[in-house]
């Protein structure tokens, strides 16, 4: 049985706050996938220099914030290789109020577009469906609106998440690395 977000989420902000990280969970999270929708390398723990870059000034992680990263990261992989194991964006859950979902939301995607483009520098050379994604994705990231607590804005922050976490799937169809987790192989045959 999966984590409930909510956990995870509890248990990163801890290990962020413990090490003076000044990062929310959800922003790690999504560079995390979009370093790893990007195509960052996977062996021998390449995205770790990139997302250290991003989230710490180059700085080492604390040794127990970079093991739960470096779980979240295999369980992130994990899914995005893997349909059946459902990939999901890290965000609060239903119990948080649908503004602080929203901004969480925000943020991800903020996180998740930074993480793609240090891997990919050059987005414009994309699929055109991955550059209006990435477009979609920028102007979802800019987001700032008030929200009700009514049934017509829970719907659509729903489908704006889920419309999110398809995005990142797309990407990493692009970019991502078809390849088996702690593959060190680098002599792999193409057919």
């Amino acid at each position: 049985m999966a984590i409930p977000p909510s956990l995870c989420i509890e248990k990163l902000k801890q290990a962020l706050d413990y090490a003076e990280v000044g990062q929310h969970p959800v922003e790690v999270h999504g560079a995390l996938v979009g370093l790893i929708c990007g195509g960052v390398k996977q062996e021998n723990l390449a995205w770790l220099k990139p997302l250290v870059e991003l989230m710490n000034d180059g700085q080492p992680l604390e040794p127990n914030l970079q093991q739960l990263i470096s779980e979240l990261y295999q369980d992130t992989v994990t899914r995005l290789v893997d349909f059946e194991f459902g990939f999901t964006l890290l965000l609060p859950e239903e119990e948080a109020s649908l503004s602080d979902r929203v901004e969480a939301l925000a943020l991800w995607t903020q996180s998740f577009l930074t993480g793609i483009a240090i891997i990919q520098p050059q987005l414009e050379k994309a699929t055109p469906d991955v550059r209006e994604v990435i477009k979609d994705l920028a102007d979802i990231a800019q987001v700032e609106f008030d929200v009700g607590d009514d049934e017509e804005s829970e719907v659509a922050y729903v489908e704006l998440q889920e419309f999110v976490r398809m995005s990142a799937i797309l990407c990493y169809s692009e970019f991502g690395l078809d390849m088996p987790l702690n593959d060190t192989n680098e002599h792999s045959t193409f057919h």
